[in-house]
């Protein structure tokens, strides 16, 4: 079945309400690393309930509705859609704990020609339950790599920041455990192509991979230790487009350029390197 642009375009996702705890952020900063120095005070809010504070990365996976591609009439072949880009917008610091209503719609349906893909760009706007008051905006951008050439209507999507061609202002490694896409699939990504070593080497890799949300959440905890001294409330938004996917037990270097409030960075894989992540940015309030 071929995508029929009309269609898709006004796909009724349907609203999805979610309540995480403190215990749910604690185990997402966990599973970023965060707290591997028991003594580091600054770490210390993130995974442990004391004036507990929760990572800005965590919105990026609030209120998903799963995988609507697959399990709506979409006309999309969702075996070969990959995540290509990610972007988180705070309104305003994530608490600890929250409920949650997620309101989702489809932005961009752009065919890219035959044998070239169709990107397809989804909105989350999350708002505090009881308030309503907005919480954080996602928009993510997928790349459905076998539907080319459907004869959508022309359009454009914004170019992505571009990084600096100086030298990085600064660079922080962050070695990745073996076991990390196991601890951060408990933050409610199931895919089994991250646990399940049949099914990645089914999907074309030598094992399983880590998530991408796991190796953009990496990249800004990078910046938030290094530029923001953990002050986690001065994000705004973090930007980044995905390259190549990240195996557990990989070194990554996240190159940073400050450049006032924008905080631009790429991701490289040392043992490999190849870039993860380009193109990335961080605002800062």
């Amino acid at each position: 079945m071929a995508i029929d642009y009309d269609k898709l375009i006004n796909l009724h996702i349907p609203d999805v309400e979610q309540t995480y705890t403190k215990r749910d952020s604690l185990l997402y900063a966990l599973s970023l690393g965060m707290g591997r120095d028991p003594l580091n005070e600054q770490e210390l809010p993130f995974v442990y309930e004391k004036n507990q504070r929760c990572l800005p990365t965590y919105g990026g996976t609030l209120t998903h509705p799963g995988f609507w591609l697959r399990d709506m009439d979409t006309g999309v072949d969702w075996v070969k859609v990959v995540h290509a880009e990610h972007k988180l917008i705070l309104h305003k610091p994530l608490p600890a704990e929250a409920r949650l209503i997620g309101k989702h719609r489809i932005t961009h349906v752009v065919d890219r020609g035959e044998g070239k893909g169709v990107t397809i760009v989804w909105e989350r706007k999350v708002v505090e339950k009881d308030s309503g008051e907005p919480l954080c905006t996602i928009l993510q951008t997928m790349l459905a790599r076998g539907d080319g050439g459907f004869g959508g209507p022309p359009s454009t999507l914004p170019e992505p920041p571009q990084t600096p061609t100086r030298e990085a202002d600064l660079f922080v490694d962050t070695a990745t455990p073996d076991n990390m896409a196991l601890l951060y699939r408990l933050n409610g990504d199931w895919n089994p192509l991250h646990a399940d070593p049949a099914v990645a080497l089914k999907a074309g890799f030598e094992r399983p991979i880590l998530h991408g949300l796991a190796t953009w959440g990496l990249a800004a905890t990078a910046v938030i230790k290094s530029v923001c001294d953990c002050d986690s409330a001065r994000v705004a938004s973090v930007y980044g487009r995905f390259t190549v996917p990240v195996y557990p037990g990989e070194t990554l270097r996240t190159h940073i350029w400050v450049e006032g409030k924008k905080v631009y960075y790429t991701l490289q894989v040392l043992e490999r390197d190849v870039p993860a992540i380009k193109n990335g940015l961080v605002e800062l309030f």
